[in-house]
Protein backbone atom coordinates (compact mmCIF):
# COMPACT_ATOMS: atom_id res chain seq x y z
CA UNK A 1 0.00 0.00 0.00
CA UNK A 2 3.09 2.42 0.98
CA UNK A 3 4.53 1.75 -2.33
CA UNK A 4 1.37 2.71 -4.52
CA UNK A 5 0.76 5.72 -2.13
CA UNK A 6 4.57 6.76 -3.38
CA UNK A 7 4.20 6.05 -6.79
CA UNK A 8 0.82 8.53 -7.29
CA UNK A 9 2.60 11.30 -5.84
CA UNK A 10 6.23 10.64 -7.97
CA UNK A 11 3.88 10.06 -11.04
CA UNK A 12 2.83 14.05 -11.61
CA UNK A 13 6.24 14.80 -10.69
CA UNK A 14 7.99 12.39 -13.19
CA UNK A 15 4.81 13.73 -16.31
CA UNK A 16 5.77 17.25 -15.26
CA UNK A 17 9.77 16.78 -16.17
CA UNK A 18 9.29 14.72 -19.32
CA UNK A 19 7.01 17.49 -20.73
CA UNK A 20 9.18 20.30 -19.83
CA UNK A 21 12.22 18.23 -21.22
CA UNK A 22 10.17 18.00 -24.15
CA UNK A 23 9.18 21.60 -24.46
CA UNK A 24 13.17 22.92 -24.08
CA UNK A 25 14.33 20.31 -26.55
CA UNK A 26 11.93 21.67 -29.08
CA UNK A 27 13.60 25.06 -28.50
CA UNK A 28 17.25 23.88 -29.28
CA UNK A 29 16.16 22.88 -33.10
CA UNK A 30 15.70 26.94 -32.89
CA UNK A 31 18.42 28.26 -31.10
CA UNK A 32 20.61 25.77 -33.05
CA UNK A 33 20.33 27.67 -36.19
CA UNK A 34 21.59 30.95 -34.68
CA UNK A 35 25.03 32.14 -35.71
CA UNK A 36 27.59 34.24 -33.76
CA UNK A 37 27.69 38.01 -34.66
CA UNK A 38 31.33 37.87 -35.47
CA UNK A 39 30.53 35.11 -38.11
CA UNK A 40 31.10 36.24 -41.79
CA UNK A 41 27.96 35.52 -43.74
CA UNK A 42 28.41 32.87 -46.89
CA UNK A 43 26.57 33.93 -49.50
CA UNK A 44 24.54 30.95 -50.88
CA UNK A 45 23.83 30.83 -54.44
CA UNK A 46 21.36 28.42 -55.65
CA UNK A 47 22.40 26.21 -58.41
CA UNK A 48 26.22 26.23 -58.30
CA UNK A 49 27.72 22.84 -58.05
CA UNK A 50 31.53 22.18 -58.03
CA UNK A 51 32.77 21.47 -61.31
CA UNK A 52 32.88 17.90 -61.38
CA UNK A 53 33.66 17.11 -64.96
CA UNK A 54 36.89 20.19 -65.32
CA UNK A 55 39.69 18.00 -65.85
CA UNK A 56 43.05 18.96 -64.39
CA UNK A 57 45.61 20.58 -66.85
CA UNK A 58 48.04 18.10 -68.64
CA UNK A 59 51.31 17.47 -66.41
CA UNK A 60 54.62 19.39 -67.43
CA UNK A 61 56.87 16.39 -66.04
CA UNK A 62 57.47 13.28 -67.51
CA UNK A 63 55.80 9.70 -66.27
CA UNK A 64 58.64 7.47 -64.22
CA UNK A 65 60.35 4.99 -66.78
CA UNK A 66 60.07 1.78 -66.09
CA UNK A 67 63.13 0.69 -64.91
CA UNK A 68 63.27 3.77 -62.42
CA UNK A 69 59.56 2.54 -61.34
CA UNK A 70 61.05 -0.88 -60.66
CA UNK A 71 63.66 0.03 -58.28
CA UNK A 72 61.42 2.08 -56.40
CA UNK A 73 58.93 -0.79 -56.07
CA UNK A 74 61.93 -2.96 -55.04
CA UNK A 75 62.76 -0.40 -52.18
CA UNK A 76 59.80 0.25 -51.19
CA UNK A 77 59.35 -3.95 -51.00
CA UNK A 78 62.51 -4.37 -48.97
CA UNK A 79 61.64 -1.27 -46.69
CA UNK A 80 58.32 -3.22 -46.10
CA UNK A 81 60.06 -6.46 -45.57
CA UNK A 82 62.59 -4.87 -42.95
CA UNK A 83 59.83 -3.66 -40.85
CA UNK A 84 57.77 -6.87 -41.21
CA UNK A 85 60.86 -8.62 -39.05
CA UNK A 86 61.61 -5.83 -36.85
CA UNK A 87 57.90 -5.55 -35.77
CA UNK A 88 58.20 -9.60 -35.00
CA UNK A 89 61.11 -9.12 -33.34
CA UNK A 90 59.53 -6.80 -31.15
CA UNK A 91 56.95 -9.18 -30.18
Amino acid sequence: MLALRDLQKSLPICGALLMAVLALGGCSSQLADYTPTDAQAHPREPGTFLPVHDLPPDRSQAVIPPDQRAKIEAELAAARDRQSVAAKDAK
